[in-house]
Formats: structure tokens, sequence, C-alpha cells
């Protein structure tokens, strides 16, 4: 990469979760146990995650999902490209509700779940009950 892109400063950076290979639906997947902790830096050529360079002129498609996670609103950006899908979890800063430096579909909806999470959450769900009800009358 050049110096020159090097230079730039970020328009937007924040923390981010993100995955590679991304579902074509916007959910909750085993992908994101292993997803990539770090800073998404939004740049007005590009987007920086870690090692991941995504060019602006290489984005075919662009969706930012406006979701809850529990309580707290947050984003999700899909971004596909003609070798990658990416999707990177936001948290809910006041950029993401401005232009993005390139073209991005606005959407807005409930997060869909896996079966892999259903039987998670289930047996979470029968841990804690075991837990603080059962574990003294049957142990």
């Amino acid at each position: 990469m050049s110096d020159a892109i090097q230079g730039l400063k970020p328009l937007h950076q924040g923390m981010t979760k993100a995955i590679e290979g991304a579902p074509e639906d916007f959910g909750y997947s085993p992908k994101w146990i292993t997803s990539r902790r770090t800073q998404l830096r939004v740049f007005e050529d590009r987007l920086e995650c870690g090692d991941w360079t995504i060019l602006s002129s290489q984005i075919e498609k662009a969706e930012l999902f406006k979701t809850r996670s529990g309580l707290m609103p947050c984003y999700i950006l899909k971004i596909l490209t003609s070798e990658q899908s990416y999707q990177f979890g936001l948290n809910p800063s006041k950029y993401w509700k401005t232009e993005l430096p390139f073209p991005v579909e606005l959407t807005e909806g409930r997060l869909k779940h896996s079966k892999f999470s259903v039987i998670i959450r289930i047996l979470l769900v029968g841990v804690i009950i075991w837990h603080f009800f059962l574990r003294d009358r049957i142990g």
C-alpha cells in the first residue's frame, strides 16, 4: 500500500466485531464466536480492519442494518466484494447516521437466530435453572 494512502486520517474509527465469509442474512451464527475484535477504520477510499483492507472501488454492495443487541441499539455493516463478504458489528455511533464514503443501503429489523444460537440459549437457560433452583434438590 502506498505511503500516500497509509498517511490519510480516518473519517471514523471504532471498535468492531467482524467476520469474513459472512452469511447472506443478518443473524446470530457460530462465526461470531471467533470473530475478529479490533478497530474498524473508515477512510475516504477504503475500510481497514486489522490486516483486512477493503477498497471502496471493490465494494459491489454495502448494507447497513440497524437492530438491537439485547437492550442496546447497534448496527451491522455488510460488505460484498467480488471475492469475499464481510460483516462488522458496530456500536451505535452518530457516524453511522451520516453519509458514508461509499453507497450503502439502509435497512432495519431483528437479527435471526441460527439453530446453533437457539440450542446454546436453551442450554444456558437450563444451566441457570439447575444452578439456582435444582442443584441442591437433585445433587
